[in-house]
């Protein structure tokens, strides 16, 4: 397996493993597909993305997004993970998340954070694997399918861009 940073030329791919991840009903709240042109416009911003191949094929990715838009939160990021269905178990996830978040490091952001089905014990197990703190649950977050959902907040601080942003005069 390779991992690298994404392109734009990489967004049919992504969309395609997104897609399979909101079908399964697994890891998010989404119902909608995503189409290549959507994926696309992840790629006008300052956030990381980056993707797994295998025999230069794409298994797998991870992404940030904005957090919120308030100057304050500018080193925050949020993030995701999905991996191609017949790739799933098999590390793919591991690689592209450990070389998002240094990636995302190296950006100069001091956290990243997302939210995960309670239920979804392999998500939970590989944060738990890359030094994420579970800081608490979120219950009843949203509704999928109808049914009420509860999620777990997890967090990864990089402890040398906080020490940085904690000297900065601001």
């Amino acid at each position: 397996m390779r991992v690298r940073l994404a392109t734009r030329a990489n967004a049919a791919a992504i969309a395609t493993i997104y897609n399979q991840g909101i079908e399964d009903r697994v890891g998010t709240f989404e119902t909608d597909l995503r189409t290549e042109a959507m994926v696309a416009s992840w790629f006008d911003s300052r956030h990381p993305i980056v993707v797994v191949e295998q025999d230069h094929e794409i298994i797998a990715y991870a992404s940030t997004s904005l957090y919120r838009q308030r100057p304050c939160y500018a080193g925050i990021a949020e993030f995701s993970v999905y991996v191609r269905r017949d790739w799933r178990g098999r590390g793919a996830g591991r690689l592209a998340l450990s070389h998002l978040m240094h990636e995302c490091e190296a950006a100069g952001f001091w956290k990243l954070v997302s939210r995960i089905f309670v239920e979804n014990t392999a998500s939970r197990r590989l944060m738990q694997r890359l030094g994420f703190r579970e800081v608490g649950i979120y219950e009843k977050h949203g509704k999928l399918d109808g049914v009420w959902r509860d999620v777990v907040i997890v967090e990864y601080l990089f402890t040398r861009n906080l020490a940085q942003v904690e000297r900065s005069p601001r």
